[in-house]
């Protein structure tokens, strides 16, 4: 029997193995699967926390649906019944421009009556699908910051993609890549040459696409449905942990992995245990892989140490429904950097999903920190704090002290996809190729949401089942 040592419990982790081990049933092929955790509880960064009638999220709030990946394993361990999407708020969203909180505009005409771009910003996105755009360089890793002055303008990037880069990635777009952060946008314009002729495009094909049973994106990303659960999105990692049962062995560090005698790989833990293995599967963040791998090739190591990561900190305020006068009427806001704020923006959850806070109550979740404030992750509690109310006051007129708070530090949360990204990623897979079963995948890669985790499971679940039986 073929053992393969999965190492990480993340989403990563247990969605590799449940589904090698569906797919490993489903060949009548017989794996010994072995989950390793270092922590006694898994789930990663996946976590809910329900305290005083109030569902937290420690980090990420959950999924969009416009993508197939978590929903098919949603419905493949049972859970689809249990999906609680959000309402209809969390179209809406905000960015705190200038004093005030303007709409996201979502089409022609809204965008021409915002005031969110001013009437020479407006006129330098209008020139996008002019032959005047310099094109993308060829042969560059562009940043985002670049692609933006180049294609929409300065305005643009400070006040849209700058803010959209911070809430997705806590990162600076001087220094993230397009194609790694953005593939869609990167491949939008080189396949038609601008976005706005791009959506033109998409939308003349759109018909035939769902026909087809495509999901059609549009130049700015991918659209759907923010779902999670009831319970809050740590419901499908508890789910994915209770159908594996026994499988994984919590309080397990993984402190290095090397050749083996008896097995290709030998996996050793810091409490002295030692894990024969075939195939070794990573699914822990790049900066812990790097550390195990050490010994068996500092080449790799190397190249996953040149990933780098964003700190967060993310807080959550309670507050009595009546002592907020904003109508709390949609996803919440992003603060642009030129708007000198301490935090990046602020997630009104309570009004995406029901019951996240207690009758008569809301919750605000607000995230500080990022690629451009790494400072922030050492501030004192009653620091980030203060500081988070004098901005809800800037942006919302709160003057009430919250009634209920929490704060949560991530000092290595999300992976920078930064310039030189795609060529670490080729480095890696030629390096791996001199380690036949020693497999990478998670969130450090190729996208970094929920469903790109997901994602990356099945193809790292797809060939390990391959590798097992060459």
């Amino acid at each position: 029997m073929k053992k393969v040592i999965i190492i990480g419990g993340g989403i990563s982790g247990l969605s590799t193995a449940w589904l090698l081990r569906q797919k490993a049933q489903a060949a009548g092929k017989d794996l010994e699967i072995t989950l390793l955790e270092k922590d006694q509880r898994v789930g990663g960064k996946i976590r809910s926390i329900h305290e005083e009638g109030y569902t937290c999220e420690w980090g990420p709030n959950g999924f969009l649906d416009s993508k197939p990946q978590t929903l098919d394993l949603c419905r493949a361990i049972g859970v689809e019944a249990n999906l609680h999407r959000s309402n209809d708020n969390a179209r809406k969203r905000f960015i705190f421009s200038g004093g005030e909180l303007h709409p996201l505009p979502e089409g022609g005409p809204s965008f021409l009556k915002s005031r969110l771009i001013s009437w020479p910003g407006k006129l330098r996105l209008a020139m996008e699908p002019t032959p005047f755009i310099a094109k993308a360089p060829v042969g560059v890793d562009e940043t985002l910051a670049d692609f933006g002055r180049r294609r929409l303008g300065k305005e643009a990037l400070d006040k849209l993609i700058a803010p959209m880069v911070s809430g997705i990635f806590a990162g600076d777009p001087e220094t993230m890549s397009l194609v790694s952060c953005f593939p869609r946008i990167a491949e939008l314009e080189r396949e038609y040459g601008g976005l706005v002729r791009a959506m033109i495009m998409l939308g003349k094909k759109k018909k035939k696409d769902i026909a087809e049973g495509k999901v059609v994106s549009s130049a700015a990303g991918p659209g759907g449905v923010l779902t999670s659960f009831r319970e809050g999105i740590q419901y499908l990692s508890d789910a994915l942990s209770d159908s594996l049962g026994d499988i994984i062995r919590p309080g397990s560090q993984v402190v290095a992995v090397g050749k083996g005698q008896d097995a290709p790989y030998l996996v050793r833990c810091s409490d002295g245990s030692e894990h024969p293995a075939d195939l070794v599967i990573a699914a822990s963040p790049a900066f812990s892989v790097a550390d195990m791998l050490e010994g068996l090739d500092p080449g790799i190591s190397g190249v996953l140490r040149q990933i780098p990561y964003s700190s967060m900190t993310v807080i959550c305020f309670g507050y009595e429904r009546e002592r907020i006068a904003h109508p709390l009427d949609g996803f919440g806001y992003l603060i642009p950097k030129q708007e000198g704020r301490s935090t990046l923006g602020t997630l009104w959850d309570s009004s995406m999903f029901e019951r996240r806070a207690p009758e008569g109550k809301v919750l605000l979740r607000s995230m500080m920190g990022g690629a451009c404030f790494p400072e922030y992750i050492k501030l004192s509690d009653d620091e980030v704090v203060a500081r988070v109310r004098r901005d809800l006051q800037a942006t919302m007129g709160i003057d009430a002290a919250p009634s209920f708070v929490r704060v949560f530090r991530h000092e290595q949360a999300i992976p920078l996809y930064t310039v030189g990204h795609g060529k670490r990623l080729d480095t890696l897979g030629d390096l791996l190729k001199g380690h036949p079963g020693l497999i990478l995948t998670g969130n450090s890669y190729r996208g970094i949401g929920l469903n790109d985790c997901v994602a990356a499971a099945q193809r790292a679940s797809d060939e390990a089942l391959a590798l097992a039986w060459q």
